[in-house]
């Protein structure tokens, strides 16, 4: 499936940004209804809620409370190989002009202390919808107009839909495993977090995500955080769909070197690599261990190798693993991203076989080659 970017059709309006605020620009203290395409308000004195039907002419209403909202209208229908109907949201930060107030977006990567949020959703059956929580980041602080990067977490999934591009492997992140894809829309790159069961409510540190993002190459530490959302893309259905409750909290004083940089080793000898291998018919798990052999820290590692033809690396936990051809790509999560003088990390992935199993021949660590310990 390909998306078009979510409100899209407000670019083409040179006020929309304005629009979104004259429409509705209050803060909702009472329960306050939105029917118009890009209306929004404010909740909270803290966060907006925004229609945002911005794939379809149909009718579309919320109910916004105090402390999110509810679907009460969905007049829309899309087929499931394109894109959803709207997106419907509540965020923290600065969508298309619009910005919440006070808010401390867009931020530096780079200087972010930490960035936690609490959600509560609501779903209903019979719908074809999916519970996204987005990330949106850019190079620049940008305060209007598209980002070059979108994280989908797909809280819940119903119905023949899948994300952007394709699936490339899975992680492990805030103590669940998570379906990974990645793709472009045409306007800008996706990389989609998806849940196998429906989450009702997460308690989670956004953080997370960002730097499992970066750790695929994606963005950089010098990147923006410009808003962070929560809310539903309905393509048939969706009355009733709420947003319970939804709160957000960025802090700065991170690192204060935006480009920080990754020593690779030197040598052969100063990596090694150790591979545990459990094999069955079709497939076999494999433990690998990564130590640090040289006197200074590694703080953030690559670890590429080639599995044989035939084998494919089907899950992992402790690292993010994808796969291309026969190249496997390992990168670290949030909790061993350095690797300390004379120490080691660990991670493992289970791999699907045809044919006979064989361990790598080589591993290299950020460029450089490690001997086999």
């Amino acid at each position: 499936m390909k998306r078009t970017l979510r409100a899209l059709a407000a670019a083409g309006l040179l006020a929309a940004g304005s629009i979104v605020a004259v429409a509705l620009g209050g803060s909702a203290s009472a329960d306050t209804q939105i029917c118009e395409q890009y209306g929004s308000t404010v909740i909270q004195n803290r966060y907006v809620v925004q229609n945002n039907r911005w794939g379809t002419t149909a009718q579309q209403c919320l109910n916004v409370t105090s402390t999110g909202f509810q679907i009460t209208r969905q007049d829309g229908s899309a087929p499931t190989n394109g894109a959803p109907t709207a997106y419907p949201s509540v965020f923290f930060g600065c969508h298309y002009t619009n910005c919440s107030p006070g808010t401390n977006l867009p931020m530096q990567v780079s200087q972010i202390s930490s960035a936690t949020s609490n959600i509560s959703y609501n779903y209903v059956s019979g719908a074809t919808y999916n519970a996204s929580y987005d990330i949106w980041l850019d190079p620049s602080p940008k305060r209007d107009g598209v980002n070059q990067m979108e994280i989908m977490i797909w809280l819940n999934r119903q119905g023949s839909i899948q994300p952007i591009g394709s699936r490339v492997g899975s992680t492990n992140l805030v103590g669940r495993t998570w379906e990974v894809w990645q793709g472009s829309n045409g306007s800008n790159n996706v990389i989609s977090y998806v849940a196998p069961s429906a989450i009702s409510s997460l308690n989670f540190s956004v953080l997370d995500f960002i730097n499992d993002t970066r750790n695929r190459g994606a963005i950089t530490n010098s990147w923006y955080l410009t808003s962070i959302q929560a809310g539903f893309e309905p393509w048939s259905g969706g009355v009733g769909l709420a947003v319970n409750s939804f709160s957000a909290n960025v802090n700065g004083g991170g690192n204060t070197n935006p480009n920080p940089t990754t020593p690779p080793p030197s040598g052969g000898g100063s990596c090694a690599v150790k591979w545990v291998a459990n094999t069955w018919n079709n497939g076999y798990t494999a433990e690998v261990t990564v130590t640090n052999n040289g006197s200074n820290a590694i703080n953030g590692w690559t670890l590429t190798y080639a599995l044989p033809s035939g084998h494919q690396v089907t899950s992992a936990w402790n690292a993010t693993v994808t796969q291309s051809g026969s190249t496997v790509t390992a990168r670290p999560v949030s909790h061993n991203s350095s690797i300390p003088a004379r120490s080691s990390v660990n991670f493992g992935h289970q791999v699907s076989m045809s044919g006979g199993y064989s361990a790598p021949g080589s591993f290299s660590l950020n460029g450089a080659a490690c001997s086999r310990a």
